[in-house]
């Protein structure tokens, strides 16, 4: 089996929600279910949790992953991309004498993760020539009908010459579902996530909910809950 690892960011600065990654979903801290599920794919050699805090760390290693290093306060502001992070992580592994031939990026903010759809992403990623395989989802309702509001606070389509076509009749989009994401090493490409080089992995609506805020956080408990029933 080709080596994997998973890589885990997860800085103690979040703002909207404060200590967002170890702060208790369903009685146990945010992030230990994309390091549960992670370990229960038995996909990775390594579950590696990157991050600048000690706390966090603490938890990490309580549920199960790997904290080989302290990430640098200059990697931990607001504006520091999951790239950089990740990249940095590799270095610091390689250097440690350890080299992947695939990452897999999971937020620390998944509670709804699968390990079915992490287990498909990699198969579908290691029998292809794509670069990227990641999770996704489909759109809720037809981005050719939305619409923005103007400096007046008054309506403006993005593309009014769909308004009055059917629902049916639209393509439909799709959106990042913000779980994971499988990465080739070694391959190069030019395209961005959402390009040619990438396989969509597509989830179940029911199945994604982004956690940025208390009102995300709090219909997040409640899709939990209920996948808890139903399963």
């Amino acid at each position: 089996m080709a080596n994997a690892v998973a890589i885990i960011p997860a800085r103690g600065g979040s703002k909207r929600i404060p200590r967002k990654n170890i702060k208790m979903f369903h009685g146990k801290p945010l992030i230990a279910y994309s390091i549960e599920v992670a370990l229960a794919s038995q996909l990775f050699d390594k579950v590696v949790v990157t991050t600048d805090d000690e706390e966090i760390a603490t938890v990490a290693k309580a549920y199960g992953a790997e904290v080989p290093f302290l990430r640098p306060k200059v990697l931990a502001d607001d504006f520091t991309g999951t790239g950089d992070v990740i990249d940095h992580a590799l270095d610091v592994l390689k250097k440690q004498g350890e080299n992947y031939d695939y990452v897999c990026t999971l937020y620390a903010t998944a509670p709804l993760l699968q390990k079915e759809y992490l287990i498909s992403g990699f198969e579908q990623l290691k029998n292809s020539d794509a670069v990227n395989a990641f999770s996704c989802t489909s759109m809720p309702f037809p981005i050719q009908r939305t619409f923005k509001l103007n400096s007046d606070g008054r309506c403006e389509m993005f593309t009014p010459e769909y308004y009055t076509t059917r629902s049916q009749d639209l393509e439909e989009a799709y959106q990042d579902a913000g779980q994971f994401y499988w990465k080739k090493l070694g391959s190069v490409s030019q395209e961005i996530m959402f390009g040619k080089d990438s396989i969509p992995v597509i989830l179940p609506r029911h199945l994604v909910q982004d956690i940025d805020t208390v009102e995300d956080w709090r219909r997040a408990e409640v899709m939990y809950e209920v996948l808890k029933e139903v399963r």
